[in-house]
């Protein structure tokens, strides 16, 4: 939390700059898109070379057998551009911080839970994971201009997650099998995200 403090500071600080032609874009995860998770993000210049962008994202579906994916996920992200903002590279600092309820499936793992058996390791697809994850990380991306008001944008982020959470068998109603904290480093963030410039 003190790491997200931090970054509003700063970002109310480069705010207060004037800066001319301020932009301000709209964004699509195209990645979530396909896992059907609801997302929307804002982008806005804060100085010449800094914007600060925010996404956030929704998932509350249940499919057969009690299979979920669901989830809400904040993520503020401060980014650098190396040459214009809103085209080409960029480097972020981002912070995350969401609720889960993951149960039966992974992303892009759609599959009965025998598929996710054979893919995914600990036990993902004997128990159901509910909890709250916090953390922070570096991003690298880049942004392609296709048009007067729509971009294309990919970007990959690395980082530390804290996860507090409980587990669950998987049928509907089942007891607690347990409370675990765990520290993850890794990926924090992936996108290919289509871009709509609103000035």
């Amino acid at each position: 939390m003190k790491l997200l403090k931090n970054l509003f500071i700063f970002a109310l600080f480069l705010g207060s700059v004037s800066v001319p032609a301020q932009k301000l874009a709209l964004k699509s995860n195209l990645l979530y898109d396909v896992n059907a998770t609801i997302n929307l993000g804002v982008e806005m210049a804060l100085g010449r070379k800094v914007t600060l962008d925010v996404s956030g994202n929704y998932n509350g579906w249940t499919y057969a057998e009690n299979r979920k994916m669901k989830h809400w996920l904040l993520q503020p992200e401060l980014r650098w551009w190396t040459c214009d903002r809103f085209s080409g590279h960029f480097w972020g600092l981002h912070a995350l911080a969401g609720q889960f309820n993951f149960n039966g499936m992974l992303p892009f793992t759609f599959g009965n839970r025998q598929v996710l058996a054979a893919v995914a390791p600990n036990g993902l697809a004997k128990y159901r994971y509910e909890g709250f994850i916090s953390g922070f990380g570096v991003s690298y991306g880049y942004q392609w201009i296709l048009g007067k008001r729509w971009s294309l944008e990919a970007s990959i982020g690395l980082g530390y997650a804290y996860m507090d959470y409980n587990k669950f068998g998987c049928e509907k109603c089942a007891e607690k099998k347990g409370h675990n904290r765990s520290h993850y480093f890794g990926p924090t963030k992936a996108a290919l995200s289509i871009i709509y410039i609103i000035k």
